[in-house]
């Protein structure tokens, strides 16, 4: 849970620094502020993309991808069940559901806006993932990273409801990489680069909605990380059927 514990303290050192600047940011730095965040995000994206489907032959060093109909199928298939299953429209129906229980005050809209930002996403789930079943926190240490940026951004807007998010992210992202014990045995090897890949598939698309050009509905796509678990069962009972 280390990722998840810096995660948590960026989430708090980024809000304070927020309400210290009280007024709030420029809106022209805030425009670029967030532009930078769309840029790394999908750099980060592109980054993983290319980290699980690209190898390297040891001996003539030559490179080779694969995956590429693997990926087209999963988001294919993940964004059209997402969309049957309307998964965005229902986070959102919850955050205005949360908000109107708790009233309509600058500390509820900083806590649950900021909640969903830092925990819906799957930067959130893979690098949790990651976290728990391999120790590996450096996707969470780039997501603390963005994190801190946004919550100082929001808030020096919002207020003070954004610092306790990190609450939040403490007990969502720990629950994950907690419970990824349990997928020792099954997330490995090529099945967990595949995974990966859609995952970081999706790390693009959030990092391209930060530039508010177009808006790709990213919970939808949420599906598409079991596309290639479901694949590996079909070619597992393939060979034993064979």
């Amino acid at each position: 849970m280390r990722g998840t514990l810096v995660n948590a303290a960026a989430v708090i050192a980024g809000s304070l620094i927020g309400l210290c600047i009280k007024k709030g940011l420029n809106d022209k730095i805030q425009e670029t502020v967030t532009y930078m965040l769309g840029i790394t995000t999908c750099v980060i994206g592109v980054n993983g993309i290319l980290s699980t489907m690209i190898t390297v032959d040891s001996a003539t060093g030559q490179l080779s991808s694969s995956g590429e109909i693997l990926l087209l199928v999963s988001l294919v298939i993940g964004a059209a069940i997402g969309e049957l299953l309307r998964i965005e429209d229902a986070l959102e129906r919850l955050g205005d559901r949360i908000e109107k229980k708790l009233g309509a005050s600058d500390f509820s809209k900083g806590f649950v806006s900021a909640s969903l930002l830092f925990c819906v996403g799957a930067m959130t789930i893979i690098g949790s993932i990651n976290d728990g079943l391999y120790h590996d926190s450096t996707l969470l240490y780039i997501k603390s990273s963005l994190d801190f940026i946004a919550a100082l951004v929001m808030a020096s807007t919002m207020g003070v409801g954004v610092m306790f998010a990190a609450v939040t992210v403490l007990l969502y992202q720990g629950a994950l990489s907690l419970g990824a014990g349990f997928l020792q045995g099954v997330l490995t090897g090529d099945l967990r680069n595949q995974v990966c890949m859609v995952g970081y598939a999706i790390v693009l698309c959030i990092g391209v909605n930060f530039f508010g050009k177009i808006k790709i509905r990213t919970g939808n796509l949420v599906p598409a990380l079991l596309i290639p678990v479901v694949y590996n069962v079909l070619m597992m009972l393939k060979i034993l059927w064979q």
